[in-house]
């Protein structure tokens, strides 16, 4: 449950493979932490970590100090400053890992009184973690995780790159985790509120941080993350663009209290698909109805593995965070039940819902009103979020909202909500990291130059190249695609 908040100016998760591939604001003044013991290459000595011990995370009621000779994968596997489970599951194998990262990494929580989160034998919700490279390149990337997942689910995707680049980097549990995140709070859409709060909480403790170490305050904070990470991404560019310079976007998930969001398209394929599956004569009108719901044509190929992993859970966790009262007692309603069966989540009606499913949902809605520059990459054939019923529709809400001068949106030819499914079907798909890269390059020239990125578009699938340069490179060339602004 979140502690009150003063006003302010889809990893695998481990309580459940294999479905666990599927998916605050405080204050700055510093209360004083519990120091845990320092650790790690170096601890406590003279050099490059010497001012570790001066270092305290405002709000933070625990934190653990460590002086590391490598801040990125490539050693934190091996120092045990990382958990790899975090982050299976969302990159392909041959993305490349940065090494000659060294400096400080701070673990910690925040106070809270959720207790999903297990690293470190916390128990303990509110954990993050802040990495200080000893090369600094004066700028901070701030990050939510995705799905469910803990604090270091962005390790490879993500925290490596930026690390390497010489950014300073943050992430957060966002509050609560695992399958049962809907279990916080005391009323619907409370959990995924409190995710909003934390990453606000974490940027400004992190600024802090910085200046600590540095001696100065970042001169750039951006926001990025993928899935709910880029949700997340999106809300703090729309409610708190005084705290980031800009961010990028990858595939975020949409809520809307009008729809569309995952708890409207979700059931119809948890319907639809079962009959196209069994053939018949009513199969190809169920992909009619598939394709219809927002699930493309030419995704066929990946709804098997959708319809097991993804599709069922993530409808029933989220439709107990917000509408817990349509199973009754229930909890996250029946796996896998027919339709007809009673308060079923394959039936579940989103447009029929009482208001109050409504006042929920608008509790953690989204505006399209970004205050930051902000750059949205979404894969054509993501089917966890449909780009038709997510991204593409955010895009319309920016340009809407009078916006669009501040958003680039890349549609990635190819391109599916996990990146170890590009390993699986190598002809078909290709990992989205390397176009998040690309993007995250842009979003820099943009702030730094005012050079606008390439028009929004369409990145086309490039054709006759091996896994490893598919897997590490994306250049941004785009065409135009019909309702794609310029």
């Amino acid at each position: 449950m979140r502690r009150p908040v003063p006003p302010s100016p889809p990893r695998p998760w481990r309580r459940g493979a294999p479905a666990a591939l599927a998916l605050a604001a405080l204050t700055l003044s510093t209360a004083p932490a519990t120091a845990l013991p320092a650790t790690g290459t170096d601890a406590g000595t003279a050099g490059h970590c010497a001012r570790q011990a001066h270092l305290r995370v405002p709000g933070a009621e625990v934190q653990r100090t460590a002086c590391l000779a490598e801040l990125t994968t490539a050693g934190t596997v091996a120092s045990g400053h990382t958990d790899p489970a975090d982050w299976a599951g969302l990159t392909s194998k041959d993305l490349s890992v940065p090494t000659g990262v060294p400096g400080i990494q701070i673990d910690g929580y925040f106070p809270d009184t959720s207790t999903t989160n297990t690293n470190h034998g916390w128990n303990h919700d509110a954990q993050f973690v802040i990495r200080l490279p000893d090369r600094w390149n004066g700028g901070l990337v701030v990050a939510g995780t995705p799905g469910n997942r803990e604090q270091y689910a962005n390790d490879r995707a993500i925290a490596d790159r930026v690390l390497a680049q010489g950014y300073a980097y943050a992430a957060t549990d966002k509050g609560n985790t695992g399958l049962a995140f809907h279990r916080d709070g005391k009323a619907p859409g409370d959990a995924i509120a409190e995710w909003n709060d934390r990453v606000t909480q974490l940027a400004r403790a992190a600024r802090t941080v910085a200046a600590q170490r540095y001696h100065r305050p970042p001169s750039r904070t951006l926001a990025t993350g993928m899935s709910n990470g880029g949700y997340l991404v999106r809300w703090q560019l729309e409610n708190h663009p005084e705290l980031y310079d800009g961010g990028v976007d990858w595939e975020g998930t949409l809520w809307r209290a009008d729809g569309p969001n995952l708890l409207d398209f979700l059931p119809r394929a948890l319907r639809a698909y079962p009959v196209y599956a069994a053939g018949g004569e009513g199969a190809e009108a169920a992909r009619a109805e598939m394709h219809a719901a927002g699930f493309p044509a030419g995704s066929e190929f990946l709804w098997p593995y959708h319809h097991k992993v993804y599709w069922d859970l993530t409808q029933r966790i989220y439709r107990e965070e917000l509408d817990p009262g349509f199973d009754g007692a229930t909890e996250a309603g029946t796996p896998y039940c027919a339709t007809g069966t009673p308060a079923c989540d394959t039936d579940y009606d989103y447009a029929t819902r009482p208001e109050e499913v409504r006042r929920a949902v608008a509790k953690i809605a989204l505006t399209g009103r970004i205050g930051k520059p902000l750059i949205t990459l979404h894969g054509t054939l993501d089917n966890l979020l449909p780009i038709g019923r997510d991204s593409d529709v955010y895009a319309r809400m920016v340009r809407e909202a009078g916006r669009g001068a501040l958003h680039r949106y890349y549609r990635v030819e190819g391109g599916t909500h996990t990146d170890s499914l590009a390993d699986v079907f190598p002809d078909r798909l290709r990992p989205l990291a390397p176009c998040h890269r690309s993007a995250f390059t842009a979003l820099e020239r943009w702030l730094a130059t005012g050079h606008r990125p390439p028009a929004s578009g369409t990145v086309a699938l490039p054709q006759g190249q091996d896994a490893v340069t598919l897997a590490n490179t994306c250049p941004l060339h785009t065409r135009k695609t019909s309702g794609t602004p310029s």
